[in-house]
């Protein structure tokens, strides 16, 4: 897993009977639900985040960062092992000055585009690879509209089909 760089974003699928969503939202004619994830600069998605369609994306950064795992690299490196990243791209959902504060103090430089004085399509260099990772997402075609109820076995799915990307990433089939 690369450090360097981390790369965050959400996508919105629609719900099919609908689903309730933990903790209950105003409904604002949203029905759906919401897929938060990180990547390092690989692509490995380090953590995943489902949340209903009517959050705003910037509500779900913190949450979504604090909850990406202590990964233990190689036995003799000194020091502890590093949980977070050093730079994190986002797009301009994720511009304000909280939050921007809040990855500081987590020792995270937030690489995130402002609105109406930078261009987004300087940070598109690092971010298509968070894109491309949501596309693998909804390669499984279970998580493409939600047809569960239960907020539970949705998450669940999530986490499965992150762990799959993981380890089709790690071990890659040959492929002639």
């Amino acid at each position: 897993i690369d450090w360097s760089r981390a790369s965050a974003d959400s996508l919105s699928v629609r719900a099919k009977t609908g689903g309730r969503c933990d903790p209950p939202e105003p409904d604002r004619g949203k029905p759906g639900s919401k897929y938060h994830l990180v990547v390092d600069r690989n692509g490995i998605p380090l953590a995943v985040h489902l949340s209903a369609a009517n959050v705003h994306d910037a509500r779900q950064l913190l949450p979504l960062v604090d909850a990406i795992p202590p990964i233990i690299g190689p036995r003799g490196k000194p020091g502890r092992p590093r949980k977070r990243p050093a730079k994190l791209h986002a797009d301009k959902a994720y511009a304000s000055s909280d939050l921007r504060r809040a990855l500081r103090a987590r020792g995270i430089t937030p690489r995130i585009a402002r609105r109406g004085i930078d261009s987004s399509e300087r940070l598109g260099r690092y971010r298509w690879v968070v894109e491309r990772s949501l596309s693998w997402l909804l390669g499984y075609r279970r998580l493409g509209v939600r047809y569960e109820r239960p907020t539970e076995l949705l998450q669940g799915l999530l986490h499965l089909a992150r762990a799959l990307i993981c380890v089709r990433f790690l071990c890659p089939v040959a492929t002639t």
